[in-house]
């Protein structure tokens, strides 16, 4: 019954495929114990295999890895990967909680063997917001807004700058990844403050990259979004068009379903036919390998 009711709900949106992340599901990260957590992943992931694998095809579930616990972590890769999954999730800092210097995290070579280990599956790892620290830091006035925007959408931002600007895509040239409900007004400004930093501090900077960290990101990034102007008016400026992923964010109230159609030309007007294609499935379909209908227009 329920399949019937989600496809239905895909069509009526205009949805061909899509990719399934954890909704409170995202709360098994939530613990500064990492074998909690990646015991946690394993039984989410089971789940997700025996419910959706059978759809596959079109509603594709994301594999929960806890990357906290390396050793599970290593371990869990190579089932979901034998099992068939199309990509993995991991939270956008390993160790749940505040920063701390000392946690380990994905700029340091302690993760090189998990990230060879997903180099030779060949799934692309996705960071979904809100995962890592809790986004629920502010309270009362404007408390709302304050947690979506600076608590939850921005430190995305870091997985990004940790993979682009320490050599790990150096070592590891396979590497896909994607960020997921973070918006993509940012990525421009990003791209230009890594440069930034890496051009004028390069002399703090180890080990020495073999290209500027924009270039990392258009060569190995993605960045998922529901309606963001800016990063489409600036997309095609910064050579981002064919990193962006639209998704409808079924069926969350930030999200476009079920009126996806009127926000698609409502905020890509700016594209030509040729980009919106690429932002609206062509992209998603090569990061994430879903195969496009020839026939398809």
């Amino acid at each position: 019954m329920w399949r019937s009711g989600r496809y239905s709900s895909m069509d009526a949106d205009g949805i061909d495929c899509e990719v399934l992340f954890p909704n409170k599901g995202l709360a098994m990260w939530a613990t500064p114990d990492p074998v909690f957590a990646m015991a946690q992943c394993r039984a989410y992931n089971e789940w997700a295999w025996e419910t959706f694998a059978a759809h596959n095809h079109r509603m594709s579930p994301a594999a929960a890895i806890a990357t906290g616990d390396l050793e599970g972590s290593l371990a869990e890769v190579q089932r979901v990967a034998r099992l068939g999954f199309r990509c993995l999730t991991l939270p956008c800092k390993p160790i749940w909680g505040a920063h701390d210097v000392e946690h380990p995290n994905y700029n340091l070579p302690a993760f090189d063997p998990l990230w060879a280990l997903v180099q030779e599956t060949g799934l692309p790892i996705t960071f979904h917001v809100s995962t890592g620290r809790d986004p629920r830091a502010a309270r009362g006035n404007g408390g709302a807004v304050i947690n979506y925007v600076s608590h939850s959408l921005s430190p995305t931002i870091e997985p990004v700058a940790n993979l682009c600007a320490s050599g790990v895509l150096d070592r590891f040239p396979g590497l896909r990844f994607a960020t997921i409900e973070a918006g993509i007004g940012w990525l421009p400004w990003l791209l230009t403050a890594m440069d930034e930093a890496y051009r004028k501090h390069h002399f703090w900077v180890r080990p020495k990259l073999r290209m500027l960290p924009s270039e990392y990101f258009r060569a190995h990034g993605f960045a998922s979004f529901q309606e963001d102007p800016p990063g489409l008016d600036l997309a095609e400026r910064y050579g981002l068009v064919d990193s962006l992923m639209w998704g409808n964010d079924y069926p969350h109230h930030e999200g476009t379903w079920p009126h996806s159609a009127q926000a698609i030309e409502r905020t890509m007007g700016g594209l030509t036919d040729t980009q919106r294609a690429r932002v609206l499935g062509e992209n998603a379909a090569r990061l994430f390998r879903f195969e496009v209908p020839a026939a398809t227009p």
